[in-house]
């Protein structure tokens, strides 16, 4: 399941605090329902639409839940930013080598868990892996587009 997206849109920056949120936290499970509380608080503040917040909450758990589980990092870096009047954005950071931690694959049907980026990629408007200029590892994205 490859990124599905026509160009590489410039990651977020630290620099606009008012349209940008960034959360550090450890790569521990734990982490995961940390980074969706805080997605939630700061959609709730900026008066986001409960249905593009729900789906900014799962994004961000579904990506940081690859970086805990599926690579080498101790940190996870989580970014959120209003990119555009109407358009929401999520990344997700880690310290991994770029391109590293485990490929892709399909679920099958008795399986836990392998459905992370289906989902990224059904609720995504679009997603796609860079390298990091924050960490230096990979830096996963995805992009909503909200109501004006």
């Amino acid at each position: 399941m490859s990124p599905h997206t026509t160009s590489s849109p410039q990651l977020l920056g630290r620099a606009d605090q008012e349209r940008t949120h960034w959360i550090e936290l450890p790569a521990q499970r734990s982490s995961i329902s940390v980074a969706r509380r805080s997605v939630n608080a700061r959609m709730t503040a900026w008066h986001v639409p409960d249905e593009i917040s729900a789906d900014a909450v799962l994004l961000v758990s579904e990506l940081a839940t690859n970086a805990v589980c599926h690579t080498s990092s101790a940190r996870i870096l989580c970014g959120l930013g209003l990119v555009a009047e109407d358009c929401l954005r999520v990344e997700v950071h880690d310290h991994a080598r770029p391109g590293g931690g485990l490929p892709p694959r399909e679920a099958g049907p008795d399986d836990e868990g392998g459905r992370g980026l289906f989902l990224v990629q059904q609720i995504a408007h679009a997603w796609g892996v860079d390298q990091s200029r924050l960490t230096g590892g990979n830096a996963v994205w995805a992009t909503l587009i909200t109501p004006v």
